[in-house]
């Protein structure tokens, strides 16, 4: 692993290596506590600053266009700049964004520092990531380093239900923003003390403006009009024209970067098989996620009548289990490799999806969502991991920045993805004279898309996926580092 490091060259494992891992989870913690917590506190947002009809969406909106629209750029700019003057850039960033939404006065400053927050989150996000990468060998440490990060992001949905209804109802819906503040100055503390530098060897530091410009319209495109879609209509022209934009920029963007010398997504990259079916899992675990997390929480609380706190402390039963699924699926990875793990993880996921649709008017949670929860939530923490591993692995120092923008973004544009999905098909499938009768039938419906969408995702698992092979001794001995690499891989 080359490393070009603001201090003297550390040869072998880092000391700080673990220190460091909790420092990066508690950067994603926040990201994902943060995302989470404002779903919570939308209501009390709207009625604080009069939002219009619809407009406070835009409090989700404006953060995921600028968080998924600029995701491989913040992962390349980590790559050149160096990786943890970038993470470190990015949190300041977040912090102060932070601050400025619990201070906003009026709606548009919200949304305006809402896109703030989602740059720098796209800055962050890829960037620790990419550091994780860089401080672990490949292999079954990197693994279980991986498991831990994802299971972060369990311990921040978990966190956001459990203390977003309260917060909320007791301080105001500023300090869901305020909380960031200090955690963003922890991490700037402590940041120096246990993270390497690095960034790549190339001697051309490019950007290649032109690629990164392209991809982010075509990014911000695709995502728009998923967004929109449940509005709009699926078959609008505004929709279809955004998606049809969002395609030819994509074919622009693949026809520069093949003749950049400098790419910013070398397409090698997405010629890899794990690296590509890797983050397509990714992307339909998230239609998965995300989707089922929006139905249920219309469902819990618009048919079942739950309060937002009450609702939280149920639902926190999904994000536990998932930090358990995560833990044990980077284990089964090591020994069977991601494919069965992702597999097995997605049928988990549509089972729960599965049973969840099963629940009706006068549903309950032990009887009718219990069940449901946790085979969802094992089997999310379970693929997640294999599938991050299947797309990171065999990427290279010197890409790892933009591979983690592309597994990121894969998740999050998926999300969308999902939420869309989902917000069609509950809507074209809610009718009849009973309100709560036609509510249930539109979201019955909503979880058998994520069924839908699981059964896509293991599908491309399956026949994407690939187990890895044993080396050969020969093989395994022509370069000291290819043996370490080789052996740490075996299943």
């Amino acid at each position: 692993m080359s490393v070009t490091s603001s201090g003297p060259i550390v040869a072998g494992p880092d000391p700080r290596r673990w220190r460091a891992l909790a420092l990066l989870c508690v950067a994603g913690f926040m990201v994902i506590l943060d995302s989470q917590i404002v779903v919570l506190a939308l209501p009390s947002i709207a009625d604080g600053l009069d939002f219009s009809a619809g407009g406070a969406q835009w409090v989700m909106s404006a953060y995921l266009l600028s968080f998924g629209g600029l995701l491989l750029l913040g992962g390349r700019v980590a790559d050149l700049l160096g990786r943890r003057r970038v993470f470190m850039t990015g949190t300041l960033l977040f912090g102060l964004s932070s601050l400025l939404c619990g201070f906003a006065w009026t709606a548009g400053v919200l949304v305006a520092a809402r896109a703030v927050q989602g740059v720098s989150a796209a800055v962050m996000a890829p960037t620790a990531l990419s550091i994780l990468l860089n401080t672990f060998e490949e292999g079954a440490e990197r693994n279980k380093a991986l498991a831990l990060w994802s299971g972060s992001g369990g311990f921040g949905a978990t966190a956001a239900l459990l203390i977003g209804g309260p917060l909320t109802g007791v301080l105001g819906w500023q300090w869901v923003f305020f909380l960031n503040v200090p955690v963003a100055l922890l991490l700037l503390a402590l940041s120096p003390l246990l993270l390497r530098e690095s960034r790549t060897d190339a001697r051309s530091r490019s950007y290649d403006p032109v690629g990164a410009l392209v991809v982010t319209a075509a990014l911000v495109a695709c995502v728009y009009a998923v967004v929109e879609a449940p509005r709009a209509g699926w078959l609008s022209a505004r929709t279809t024209g955004l998606l049809a934009v969002s395609v030819v920029l994509t074919l622009l963007f693949v026809r520069i970067e093949a003749r950049s010398r400098s790419p910013l997504v070398p397409l090698r990259l997405l010629r890899t098989r794990s690296v590509s079916g890797g983050n397509l899992v990714v992307f339909l675990l998230g239609g998965s996620a995300f989707g089922m997390s929006y139905t249920l929480s219309q469902y819990g609380q618009g048919v079942l009548g739950y309060s937002p706190l009450r609702f939280g402390l149920y639902n926190v039963v999904m994000p536990a289990t998932a930090v358990i699924g995560s833990y044990a699926g980077q284990a089964l990875v090591t020994r069977a490799g991601t494919r069965p793990v992702a597999v097995g993880g997605l049928t988990l996921v549509g089972a729960g999806s599965l049973l969840l649709a099963g629940a009706g008017v006068g549903g309950g949670f032990v009887r009718d969502l219990l069940p449901g929860l946790l085979l969802f939530g094992s089997g999310l923490g379970a693929c997640a991991v294999a599938g991050s591993i299947a797309a990171l692995t065999g990427v290279g120092e010197r890409e790892s920045g933009v591979a983690s923008g592309i597994n990121t973004a894969a998740f999050q544009i998926g999300g969308a993805f999902g939420v869309a999905v989902v917000s069609s098909v509950a809507l074209s499938y809610t009718r009849g004279a009973d309100r709560l009768v036609a509510l249930t039938a539109g979201y019955q419906a909503a979880f058998m898309a994520c069924v839908v969408l699981a059964a896509a995702g293991a599908a491309c698992a399956l026949f994407l996926l690939r187990r890895p092979q044993r080396p050969s001794s020969r093989e395994a001995v022509e370069t000291p580092d290819t043996a370490v690499t080789a052996s740490r891989a075996r299943p």
